[in-house]
């Protein structure tokens, strides 16, 4: 017999027994078994009978049912940044057309920043650099991981176009750009309204991405969590606005957070609800949940800090912190909850049962999840 690198996740097989007695009505055959069943009760008919031993949820060899993809630490961090960047898109544009020009300039930085530290993330888990420049070869709609690759393509070039011309302005304008510098604030309006209208998008695509997937908790959230997203995305962009603008100029990025954080608390629950039992459990059990729960208890702080802003410099700035710091958690919480969902096989099987049934008991047998019997 041949041996291989994965027998060794084989479990060890236990001895085989050696039937006894023939196929007839000796003392060891089917004879004997049909009086015990009659005897017990179980064979006449009268009552059911249990003929196996309860079923317990278990894996081939150990392995996990669903496999998760291998999203760690900086896909965590591209969630929380990506989602910061696309609502701080929002947030210049509405500046730029109300002639905020404070406020713009903070949602410009933040989302340069933002993109600067999410797209080095994004290729670090891609493990080589050409990976991403691969997804670039092909634009499938069907895909959310295709769409996402051009959506943060585009918005990075609208928003280091956009960046490029406030940074110029705060050091009077003594970049080396030369003759450029009439081109590059012509393109200044357009890459304001590009990154407008793909900061949405960006906000929103990564749950769709994670809901795409064959993960439990993933999937059976993948209706609610675009807005618990996008509403995450909200607060730490407008908490981040309102801690570097002035109070006066903060108006609008105090509103965008305080939004944010209704969404954020409404969405969360709502996707909760609309959830199997068992797959929601990951999201308020363990580490994930430990790090949604303090995501929640920030986010309400850093709402309640918001309406005192307006007053003091120093509420601005730690409620802006703590609202960013809600975002983070809220994305990693989630992240670690999909890992952790596919760990018990439970999980995966249960809540397809369950639906299988309901479905049933609703009369719908005609289709492919519900084969008619």
């Amino acid at each position: 017999m041949t041996h291989s690198e994965y027998d060794e996740y084989r479990p060890p097989e236990p001895p085989r027994r050696r039937r006894r007695g023939g196929r007839g009505a000796g003392p060891g055959g089917r004879g004997k078994r049909r009086r015990d069943l009659t005897e017990s009760g179980g064979g006449d008919g009268s009552r059911e009978m249990a003929m196996v031993e309860d079923v317990e949820f278990e894996s081939y060899y150990g392995r996990p049912v669903v496999k998760a993809p291998p999203w760690e630490t900086p896909i965590g961090i591209y969630l929380f940044v990506g989602g910061l960047a696309g609502a701080s898109g929002l947030l210049q544009a509405g500046a730029a057309l109300t002639g905020n020009a404070e406020l713009r300039r903070s949602a410009r930085l933040v989302a340069i920043a933002a993109v600067g530290v999410g797209t080095p993330a994004l290729v670090i888990d891609l493990g080589r650099p050409e990976r991403f420049l691969h997804m670039m070869r092909v634009f499938k709609v069907s895909s959310p991981m295709s769409l996402g690759t051009w959506i943060l393509s585009s918005y990075a070039s609208g928003a280091a176009l956009t960046a490029a011309n406030e940074v110029d302005r705060m050091t009077g304008e003594r970049l080396p750009f030369g003759p450029l510098r009439p081109l590059l604030r012509l393109a200044e309006g357009p890459s304001a309204a590009l990154q407008g209208v793909m900061g949405a998008p960006l906000a929103a695509y990564t749950a769709v991405l994670l809901g795409d997937t064959a993960v439990p908790t993933w999937n059976a959230a993948r209706h609610g969590l675009p807005f618990v997203f996008v509403s995450s995305a909200s607060l730490a962009a407008g908490g981040m606005a309102m801690a570097l603008t002035s109070r006066k100029n903060a108006g609008p990025a105090r509103l965008l957070a305080a939004a944010g954080v209704v969404g954020d608390l409404v969405g969360m629950h709502f996707t909760k609800s609309t959830m199997h039992p068992l797959e929601s459990e990951p999201l308020e059990e363990g580490r994930p949940g430990t790090l949604l729960r303090w995501a929640e208890r920030l986010a309400v702080a850093g709402g309640i800090g918001t309406l005192l802003a307006r007053r003091s410099r120093t509420v601005a700035v730690a409620s802006g912190l703590a609202l960013a710091g809600a975002s983070a958690l809220t994305r990693f919480g989630v992240l670690h909850a999909g890992h952790e969902s596919v760990k018990d096989p439970r999980r995966v099987m249960i809540p397809q049962k369950d639906r299988l049934e309901k479905r049933r008991a609703a009369g719908i047998t005609d289709d492919s999840i519900t084969t008619g019997w």
